[in-house]
């Protein structure tokens, strides 16, 4: 075994994740940032719990206590084992929070590549502000429909057909062609209420999205592939260091057969090279732990404003459909009005008196005519 001081860590690292983050890599069941001196045995790198138990510096005759396996690596993201994974608190345990449940990566539809959480998510807020475009296109022809009505209606109520009725019931007729032109203007109005505020809204909504969603996108995918890059540096580091002691240990073994002051020297080199890929062991596993951590608190974070905007945007839409709901009442109010007086006329329509007007405009002479006489 080799023993070798802690390499000073980068400031700012956490020294342990936050609840619910991936699996902070560690060796030995010690984490890197944990203690200052660490025992190394059998090249054995293993990714442990956080709360793996301590060895006190400086006894390397203590009993080891033995640590059970907590976390899996998976996509070279370090994960809770499933056996402790009920020992994780989420970070939004009453609610079904993006920041909880998007950590790993899933297979596409076909079953063939895998799709990152992150990437589920931007898919859901592209899809989203997709949904919202054809909305706008949907009262876009709601508002075609009811410029064409308004147009047949006003052209409609300029008909010359059944003007010369007369008389009170020519008076409704009359203003029942007239109430077409006030509902012509009713209709108008209301394409363009919907246009200045349903339409317009829900175009103009987070216009930019695509494009700050790309540059999110790039970030959180920069930060997974400097993450991958240090566990490959890890494994690299891990496969030379078990060389080295294996090379210590065939070295140790050849002393034990045949002494002399060649075989000697090469095991204090074998053993220094031993020390130095356990330092830079420790190195690579404490550069992984922090550029995982970095991309957890990103992950969080994007998440969680993923979720504010998906939340702000379902809001929008809704007020905006209340606000067409409540314009459409309006034009059924307007609608009515614009037939009262019609009613009115309607109601006053007199056949007799029709028959009066009629008579006295019209009427030829009031003598009847007479029987002849012989």
């Amino acid at each position: 075994e080799t023993t070798w001081e802690q390499p000073s860590s980068v400031p700012g690292t956490p020294k342990s994740p936050p609840p619910n983050s991936p699996s902070v890599l560690a060796v030995n069941g010690y984490h890197i940032s944990g203690t200052p001196v660490h025992q190394l045995d059998s090249g054995h790198m293993s990714l442990r719990k956080t709360s793996g138990d301590h060895q006190s510096p400086g006894s390397p005759a203590a009993p080891r206590r033995q640590s059970k396996e907590s976390s899996l690596t998976i996509n070279c993201v370090t994960f809770p084992h499933p056996d402790v994974l009920p020992e994780q608190q989420l970070l939004k345990p009453s609610e079904w929070s993006y920041c909880d449940y998007f950590w790993a990566d899933k297979k596409d539809s076909q079953g063939n590549n895998t799709v990152s959480g992150f990437e589920i998510l931007l898919q859901k807020q592209l899809k989203g502000k997709q949904m919202q475009k054809e909305m706008a296109e949907f009262i876009r022809e709601r508002i075609k429909i009811e410029e064409e009505y308004a147009k047949n209606l006003s052209k409609l109520s300029q008909n010359s057909l059944a003007a010369q009725e007369e008389g009170t019931l020519g008076e409704a007729w009359a203003q029942l062609k007239k109430s077409l032109a006030d509902e012509a203007e009713v209709h108008l109005k209301f394409s363009s209420k919907l246009q200045s505020e349903v339409e317009k809204p829900l175009l103009n909504f987070r216009e930019n999205f695509k494009k700050d969603m790309k540059k999110c996108d790039h970030h959180i995918a920069d930060l997974r592939k400097h993450l991958a890059s240090r566990y490959a540096a890890v494994e690299k580091a891990r496969k030379a260091l078990t060389e080295r002691q294996k090379d210590l240990e065939m070295k140790t073994q050849q002393l034990e057969v045949k002494l002399s002051n060649k075989t000697e020297e090469e095991i204090k080199k074998a053993r220094r090279k031993s020390t130095q890929a356990g330092d830079d062991l420790m190195r690579c596993v404490d550069l992984y732990n922090q550029a995982q951590s970095k991309w957890f608190e990103e992950m969080v974070t994007t998440t969680l404003e993923l979720e504010r905007l998906e939340v702000e945007r379902v809001e929008m839409i809704r007020q905006h459909l209340c606000q067409y709901t409540q314009l459409r009442h309006e034009t059924d109010m307007f609608n009515q009005s614009t037939v009262e007086l019609v009613d009115q006329l309607l109601r006053k329509v007199d056949p007799a008196k029709d028959r009066e007007l009629w008579v006295k405009e019209h009427k030829t002479g009031d003598i009847r005519p007479v029987d002849m006489e012989i």
